[in-house]
């Protein structure tokens, strides 16, 4: 007996033909929807810097480049200006202090000379003249008061007689009148001569010494045009090497005040270094650093800071803090390692070029399979030669590629192969 067969609903062939493409878009929803979309670089390896986060001493110190130069320099100006007469000295050699270097000579500067002793001949001559007229005016006085006096006592006596003999009534009022007004005439005469004289003598002494006080002054000037005259001749200030001369040839013209050469004291060295402006602020005297020379380390002290900005830079000087190179000479250029803070510990990672990509914000940090590298935001602080401090998003041990990132373009995942 036939049985009548059911159709299945699901077959298996029909089960495949749904299930398989239902599969297939639900992978792709789960891909779209939690799936990883970054974008993706594939690097070799060992093209790439890769650095491990550390906890380390920290030193916070900035490169600086400087110059060998003399611990003292003297520089020499010409005060007075002329025509090079005669060079003893040439640029480089060994000077001792008061040795002449070179000669000017100066032509107005003697003509002045010339004329200021002229003056003073004239100054003294005036105040000589002035002294015999005040001499010839007390003789005359002297001799004047002589004939007054003279004619005083004749007078009195006349007078005196005259009144006797009025008494006696042998003379006449009016004859003993004028024997009296010829008297007090006399003496009057006599005091307005005295009068006469202290004025006339006050004048003269006035004049001897506005005389004398020009004549002080012509001498001055004289001494100071004499003076000038010896900064004519150029000394030495001090002792050690005459390492520049403008003046190079005789009859070379020099004006006043122009800077003819400088002599460099050769007891000891220092260290002049152009700093960038930025860090201005954080420069202080007694900062330290240290640079290497002839396979040792020296260490070196700012002790002046010149804050004038040049181009953007400006410059300190330092001194060495123990001991000095031997074989230091001025005008070499020294590596300096300028210190900023104290030693202290930090987490660090190593500077490279990742850097001039992206300004120290993120870093492609590896991931521990080392199949690939993450893009992750960080935060640095500050920073020396060779790291820098780690204030946010690594931790120690954690691997980071340090090389450029120039050409990984805009990828977020770096595939390493």
């Amino acid at each position: 007996m036939d049985r009548i067969i059911e159709k299945k609903k699901w077959p298996p062939k029909k089960i495949a033909m749904i299930g398989v493409p239902t599969i297939i878009v639900l992978l792709i929803l789960y891909s779209i929807i939690f799936g990883n979309h970054d974008t993706k670089l594939n690097v070799q390896t060992e093209r790439l810097i890769i650095s491990t986060v550390e906890h380390s001493e920290f030193q916070e110190f900035i490169p600086v480049t400087g110059t060998v130069i003399p611990i003292q320099t003297v520089y020499i100006d010409a005060l007075e200006g002329g025509r090079v007469e005669e060079i003893f000295v040439e640029a480089g050699a060994m000077v001792q202090r008061g040795d002449t270097i070179l000669k000017l000579e100066n032509t107005n500067l003697l003509l002045d000379i010339s004329r200021q002793q002229a003056s003073m001949l004239d100054q003294k001559n005036s105040l000589r003249n002035t002294q015999l007229q005040m001499d010839k005016q007390k003789l005359e006085l002297y001799n004047k008061l002589a004939d007054l006096d003279y004619q005083i006592n004749r007078t009195r006596r006349i007078y005196e007689q005259n009144e006797t003999l009025l008494e006696n009534k042998i003379i006449s009022r009016q004859e003993y009148e004028e024997s009296k007004d010829d008297y007090e005439y006399n003496v009057r005469k006599r005091e307005l001569a005295i009068l006469t004289a202290k004025q006339d003598s006050i004048m003269m002494a006035i004049q001897v010494d506005q005389l004398a006080q020009s004549l002080k002054r012509v001498e001055e000037n004289l001494r100071i045009a004499k003076k000038r005259l010896e900064n004519l001749t150029i000394i030495a200030p001090a002792t050690g090497q005459l390492t520049s001369l403008n003046a190079e040839y005789v009859g070379e013209i020099t004006s006043a005040g122009e800077r003819i050469g400088q002599i460099d004291i050769l007891d000891g060295f220092k260290i002049r270094a152009g700093i960038d402006e930025h860090y201005l602020a954080r420069i202080i005297t007694e900062l330290q650093g240290e640079f290497d020379f002839g396979g040792d380390t020296y260490r070196l002290a700012i002790n002046k800071i010149f804050p004038e900005i040049v181009s953007g830079r400006f410059n300190v000087d330092l001194e060495f803090v123990d001991n000095i190179p031997a074989d230091i000479r001025r005008g070499q250029t020294v590596h300096i390692r300028l210190e900023l803070g104290d030693l202290s510990e930090a987490l660090t990672l190593a500077r490279g070029g990742f850097y001039q990509k992206t300004g120290g914000q993120w870093v492609f940090v590896v991931d521990p399979s080392e199949a690939y590298a993450a893009k992750r935001d960080i935060r640095l602080g500050r920073k020396n030669t060779e790291v820098f401090e780690v204030l946010a998003g690594l931790e120690p041990g954690e691997r980071v590629i340090t090389s450029s990132y120039d050409t990984f373009g805009d990828a977020e995942r770096l595939i390493l192969k």
